[in-house]
């Protein structure tokens, strides 16, 4: 019995080299694998033992062989496959023990050199595990160190079944599939300079980590110039916003806060009520659309300065209607939501990595602290308050009915301050109709209050202040409705 070990993460590989060697295998290896064996006193040979050939270019041929994928590939049942390998003085290789070359591990660093990137692209590895992988039923391939104790017991009790093998075969491919998608993220990083940054003494470049469609980096961009970095960060805005909504929705996005979110029966609709919301704001804004944009829509577009438009498709009519305007740039990209999504910051001396606010929250689950419970459409006004507060910058206050927000308080130091901006921002009369949803909870009734005075009978928030009691009290003696989620909802 032969088997053939060329690891990264040396974890456990000489205690599991020696049980091998105490159940009957031969061991080849290679480089530093070869090195830690034979320091460990593990019986070993050199892999150009089996080639006849040794190591050149630095390493980077040793195991791409006849003698090692001939051993690795034979089909055992053929016995015409057996006779080639005799004739060719080939042996038959029954394990191979392989983890690949920390590619990621080297890409995480800042300073990482493509020349260094380069130099930790395995090839002879992955082939070495596909080979064996292939022939799963004849050749054991064993990717994860975590499986070493298990491949000793079966081999020492006989019991190497088919599934068994079959459950490591799938871990290769897993590991090999992994492997090359690192790979593909970083050479498809394409990193390009931007004119500037925020502001023009300020340099900018982005660095592509994906090549997922359904990221604003990987749009398609159909019409207008190259964005710009503020662009790039309001346009991600609108577009993580908009794509969780299943009906028809348009978010209309200025300095990274909505200013306007409208809900409709059509794509048009939506649109026309984001417009009014606050029809001042969305000028120059950037305009992202949940639905296909038709010729209809494309026009109500067309009437007002915007810097971005963002959909998953047009009609030839409206992206032809949208096109007169040469500077807009006019964007097509995947509306499907990412799962495990996560945001990256940088603060001084490193980044900061958090999954995004993307938990599900259905109004069924919501609890009703007041009295008096939501209506129908208050319900829906609330639903729509939340998911829009989510994307707003904190303290957070949206004010919505139905149909579209209100009036939107965003980054203020205290959560009074960004109700009252948000009542005098209001475009419409908060006669009743109008909810409120907050990103954080009340630490005293004052906002309730302030609420109440301006108009507005339903408020939705997380509740979990010590004082809740004091916010619900007022509620219950004003014929207000309240109902809390238990999720906060800060963006800084």
């Amino acid at each position: 019995m032969r088997a053939l070990l060329s690891v990264s993460d040396k974890t456990g590989i000489t205690e599991f080299g020696q049980k091998l060697v105490d159940n009957g295998y031969e061991l080849f290896s290679t480089g530093g694998t070869l090195k830690a064996l034979e320091d460990a006193n593990v019986p070993v040979k050199s892999v150009s033992e089996l080639t006849h050939f040794p190591e050149i270019m630095d390493g980077r041929v040793k195991t791409l062989h006849p003698a090692v994928h001939g051993g690795l590939l034979a089909d055992r049942s053929k016995q015409s496959h057996l006779d080639e390998l005799k004739e060719q003085d080939i042996d038959l290789i029954d394990m191979v023990v392989v983890n690949l070359y920390p590619f990621e591990e080297t890409v995480k660093d800042e300073n990482v050199t493509i020349e260094d990137a380069i130099e930790n692209i395995d090839i002879g590895g992955p082939t070495m595990l596909r080979a064996a992988a292939k022939n799963y039923k004849h050749v054991l391939a064993v990717v994860n160190p975590a499986d070493y104790d298990a491949v000793i017991s079966r081999i020492q009790t006989d019991d190497l079944t088919e599934d068994f093998r079959r459950e490591l075969m799938v871990k290769v491919f897993k590991h090999t599939t992994n492997y090359d998608q690192a790979i593909t993220n970083f050479f498809s990083q394409a990193e390009k300079t931007l004119r500037y940054g925020e502001n023009p003494h300020q340099k900018a470049r982005y660095i592509r980590t994906t090549s997922a469609p359904n990221t604003i980096l990987n749009a398609k961009i159909l019409n207008g110039k190259e964005l710009s970095y503020n662009n790039f960060r309001d346009a991600d805005s609108a577009y993580l916003l908009a794509r969780k909504f299943n009906g028809p929705v348009a978010v209309a996005v200025k300095h990274m806060n909505p200013c306007g979110v409208g809900v409709g029966d059509t794509i048009y609709d939506a649109f026309q009520n984001a417009y009014d919301a606050d029809p001042q704001s969305i000028f120059g804004g950037i305009v992202a659309l949940n639905k296909e944009v038709d010729l209809e829509t494309a026009e109500a577009l067309s009437k007002i300065f915007l810097e971005v438009i963002i959909a998953p498709k047009y009609t030839a009519a409206a992206l032809e209607k949208l096109q007169e305007k040469k500077n807009l740039r006019v964007l097509e990209i995947d509306f499907t939501e990412q799962t495990g999504d996560e945001e990256i910051v940088s603060v001084s001396g490193g980044y900061l990595i958090q999954d995004r606010d993307n938990a599900p929250l259905n109004m069924d689950d919501v609890t009703v602290v007041t009295k008096k419970e939501p209506t129908d459409s208050e319900y829906r006004a609330l639903a729509l308050a939340l998911e829009v507060v989510k994307h707003v910058k904190s303290n957070a206050i949206v004010l919505a009915d139905e149909h579209r927000t209100v009036g939107i308080g965003a980054g203020q130091m205290n959560r009074v301050g960004a109700l009252k901006i948000a009542i005098e921002r209001a475009t419409k009369e908060l006669d009743g109709t109008v909810v409120m949803a907050s990103d954080g909870f009340f630490p005293m009734p004052d906002s309730v209050q302030v609420a109440h005075e301006a108009g507005i009978n339903a408020i939705i928030q997380p509740g979990g202040s010590k004082r809740d009691q004091d916010s619900i009290d007022y509620c219950d003696a004003h014929d207000m409705t309240m109902v809390t989620t238990g999720m906060r909802h800060f963006k800084h």
